[in-house]
């Protein structure tokens, strides 16, 4: 069984004028005191109107699901106690003209050194799949077979259509923001461990990246836990949701697995391709065509059917095909939380849309 483990990000906004509010530490503060919580499990971000929760190591997604409703609900009531409330939405939808305070921490204050308007913008929040793997060689190896599916999860997750007061055209603006940064994006393909480490290193001391961390490829290999990172998709709406794709990345990484195992050619497709293809997902979202792991344009609906296919041997060994296989129905026949955010934007204006975004985030 191949454990998981779920980080998300939510935004502090003002419940009246859903503007960013920096927060962050109030908020920290006032959720450390619940009994229910571990002082690991939620954790400052770049800006001082986000914070992020972690959930334990899971063995399923009964348990996943179970820690996201817990944690969102700890968190949610921290910031009503301060005059806020969280929202599971990858970009800010409004902002003001002052930029957001950043944290006050060492390698924070560098990165605003480094790149101050990337990091006066980055109010976007994601959700991060971590699934184990046996070790670093086997890592590589499921970086290298699952980095063609990430823009089939990208045009999935998208939940972030607004920003500056406005709808930018993309499904998730998060994608298109993060995309700024030196390296970022669908991660290379990489020879063999040996490759993965010296290319690294060749990244670090260019001087370009500074450590680790900035290395926000959407899949790479954790330097903490022997796991890989998934984390590519908008943090989502709804807790079951954000279940639905912890129970795909496990299934995306047990195949992974078995395929490598069993000696299966790698799945090829040229970067300028694959890049191509996660600004496509990114734009569209499942509004249209999604561009497929071959490199084809296709109906959304028949790619994620062909992602289901692939990844059914994994989700029924570890019982999850039923919940997994009904949210993505439910995601075909709803849509993606951009095309939720927008509707309501333009049948109830802002009211709805907050309304939207702080009660769904804490929804059983």
């Amino acid at each position: 069984m191949i454990t998981i483990g779920v980080e998300e990000e939510y935004l502090l906004v003002d419940p009246d004028t859903c503007l960013p509010v920096p927060l962050g530490e109030r908020v920290r503060a006032a959720a450390g005191l619940e009994p229910i919580l571990d002082d690991q499990e939620v954790q400052s971000e770049l800006l001082q109107a986000q914070v992020e929760v972690a959930t334990p190591v899971c063995t399923d997604l009964e348990e996943v699901g179970g820690h996201l409703l817990r944690l969102r609900h700890a968190v949610g009531t921290a910031a009503e106690k301060n005059g806020c409330r969280i929202a599971a939405c990858g970009t800010a939808p409004f902002r003001e003209a002052v930029p957001v305070p950043v944290t006050e921490k060492a390698r924070y204050l560098a990165m605003r050194s480094q790149a101050p308007q990337l990091v006066a913008e980055q109010l976007v929040n994601g959700m991060h799949v971590h699934a184990a793997v046996p070790d670093r060689a086997m890592g590589v190896a499921v970086m290298n077979r699952v980095r063609v599916w990430l823009p089939v999860l990208v045009a999935m997750s998208a939940n972030s259509p607004l920003w500056d007061g406005h709808d930018t055209g993309f499904a998730s603006w998060r994608t298109v923001i993060f995309g700024r940064w030196a390296v970022s994006g669908p991660p290379p393909q990489f020879a063999d461990p040996g490759d993965h480490e010296a290319r690294i290193r060749r990244l670090l001391d260019s001087g370009v990246i500074t450590d680790t961390g900035q290395l926000y490829w959407q899949a790479r290999l954790s330097d903490r836990y022997p796991t890989i990172e998934v984390r590519c998709a908008d943090v989502q709406l709804r807790a079951d949701s954000a279940v639905m794709f912890a129970g795909i990345v496990r299934a995306m990484i047990a195949t992974a697995i078995r395929e490598e195992k069993e000696g299966a050619p790698v799945p090829q497709c040229p970067p300028e391709l694959l890049q191509a293809a996660n600004w496509h997902a990114a734009r569209h979202g499942l509004s249209g065509l999604l561009v497929d792991p071959e490199g084809v344009s296709r109906r959304a609906g028949d790619v994620l059917c062909r992602l289901l296919d692939a990844l059914t041997p994994a989700l029924d060994e570890t019982g999850d095909s039923r919940e997994v296989t009904s949210l993505v129905h439910r995601l075909l026949q709803e849509g993606t939380p951009a095309d939720r955010q927008r509707r309501v934007l333009a049948e109830g204006g802002l009211p709805a849309l907050t309304d939207l975004l702080v009660t769904e985030t804490v929804a059983p």
